[in-house]
């Protein structure tokens, strides 16, 4: 199997089953919010039932109620949301400044190191990648923002895994696809475990060729300021062209040190939107 076949696998995740605790009609009204866009910013009854896939009763019924609450207004004919449905998403915002933060300390490590840098998180079975820095390309898919690996075959998953607990860790190992990706891979859980043990104690991992071969990567983890690893943070390197020795040694304290202003400035942003909570 390729990296660009296993990037474009990894991405599909079949739609969770709904339990009895599901709400349809919840579902249904936040069809109505996101079937407003910057090319439709005002519908009529009859567009937003057609768009949504709602009877227009049903519909009238969701747009009105949304206008009771204030995230829509309707001149009776056309229909547009408000600026109030700004507050939905307001949690996530405050708290998504990962990328904008990370960026700038990747392009730095990228050009100190003259390698490619990367952040990602674990969503799932897999890591994904919300920044990058790149140089040349090392491997024959090409990485992005976005971009899904499996977790256990790469080094920012081994640092990822061993911030969680260990019935977590379990939990993944129980679940996940163990595939062996290159003649490196490892899929034995009990080594696996070791693996992720062995980054816990040391603050970071080392993977080669695991994901593909060819490459090795250097990963050290991203703590908010209780000390929870939120992210992490790699490099990565072409194996004929930089050692083991050499990637621990040259370039991982560049990592570390990375890391280390990456968490700095998530502070101070974290500060800030406290204070202006």
């Amino acid at each position: 199997m390729t990296a660009n076949e296993r990037a474009t696998t990894s991405v599909s995740h079949p739609q969770a089953p709904r339990g009895d605790h599901f709400v349809q009609s919840l579902e249904r009204g936040l069809a109505v919010v996101r079937a407003f866009s910057a090319r439709t910013p005002a519908m009529t009854l009859s567009e937003v039932a057609r768009v949504t896939g709602l009877t227009r009763a049903a519909a009238r019924r969701f747009l009105l109620t949304l206008a009771d609450l204030g995230y829509v207004r309707t001149d009776g004919r056309m229909f547009a949301l408000t600026p109030r449905v700004l507050e939905l998403g307001y949690a996530y915002l405050s708290s998504a400044g990962l990328p904008e933060v990370a960026q700038p300390h990747l392009q730095r490590l990228t050009a100190e190191v003259r390698e490619s840098s990367s952040v990602s998180v674990l969503d799932g079975p897999d890591v994904v990648y919300v920044a990058r820095a790149a140089t040349a390309r090392i491997m024959t898919v090409a990485i992005s923002v976005g971009t899904r690996f499996p977790a256990y075959a790469t080094s920012m998953g081994r640092v990822l895994l061993a911030g969680r607990t260990p019935a977590q860790l379990d939990a993944y190992l129980e679940a996940a696809d163990l595939r062996r990706l290159t003649a490196h891979t490892v899929t034995d859980p009990d080594r696996l475990r070791a693996e992720v043990a062995r980054a816990r104690a040391q603050g970071w991992a080392i993977v080669d060729e695991e994901l593909e071969e060819g490459l090795r990567s250097v990963a050290a983890p991203v703590r908010d300021r209780d000390g929870a690893v939120i992210a992490a943070a790699n490099v990565s390197v072409h194996a004929n062209r930089t050692s083991i020795t050499e990637l621990r040694r040259d370039l991982l304290p560049s990592l570390l040190a990375t890391t280390a202003r990456i968490e700095a400035d998530l502070d101070i942003a974290s500060r800030a939107s406290t204070r202006l909570v």
